[in-house]
């Protein structure tokens, strides 16, 4: 039962990827998403609530799932290195899903799961613990890296993903273990 739910999720998924490519996510319809997976609409329905609830499917399954056991296992840079090279797979899909805007737009949705993965693993890590600083909490600490991590992965795609994952991981490591202060000096 498991592995078929899987099957039409991915099916749902690859026939929206293939859509997107051809048209503006906004104008694309849950019938021909379900039309392109060789399902009804109802079946549709019973998966996700929405073409927007699928592409939040797509984002944490296929970029983010694979890099919670790196992360989970402090192997941060080649978590980060394997979310580019995800990405990059399905260039032209991500492409075009970085062109949407407004409510539910690929950026927002790419912000809140980065979130959640990153709010879990920094509650993990702290527990009950009162931190003796607000900024210091599992919340504010996902939110920065979030809208860190997003900034990059939104910037890369809208260049036209030139920069290998390599480089890009590299200007990211460098740049998210300096402070201001340091940037600073070495921009001269």
């Amino acid at each position: 039962m498991a592995e078929a739910r899987r099957n039409i999720d991915q099916a749902l998924a690859q026939s929206l990827k293939e859509l997107t490519v051809r048209r503006p996510f906004d104008k694309i319809t849950v019938r021909e998403i379900a039309e392109g997976a060789g399902v009804i609409r109802a079946t549709f329905y019973r998966h996700f609530q929405d073409k927007y609830d699928l592409l939040r499917w797509i984002v944490q399954t296929e970029i983010l799932d694979p890099v919670h056991i790196l992360m989970v296992n402090e192997m941060y840079r080649e978590a980060i290195r394997l979310i580019f090279l995800n990405l990059l797979h399905d260039r032209e899909f991500y492409q075009h899903a970085a062109r949407m805007e407004g409510q539910n737009s690929f950026s927002e949705i790419s912000r809140e799961s980065i979130y959640r993965l990153l709010y879990g693993l920094f509650t993990a890590q702290i527990g009950n613990r009162r931190q003796e600083h607000i900024w210091m909490t599992p919340e504010y600490l996902a939110s920065y890296y979030a809208e860190s991590m997003n900034f990059v992965v939104m910037r890369w795609i809208e260049t036209g993903m030139k920069a290998s994952p390599d480089e890009i991981v590299a200007v990211y490591e460098y740049i998210g273990t300096r402070s201001l202060g340091d940037l600073l000096p070495e921009l001269k």
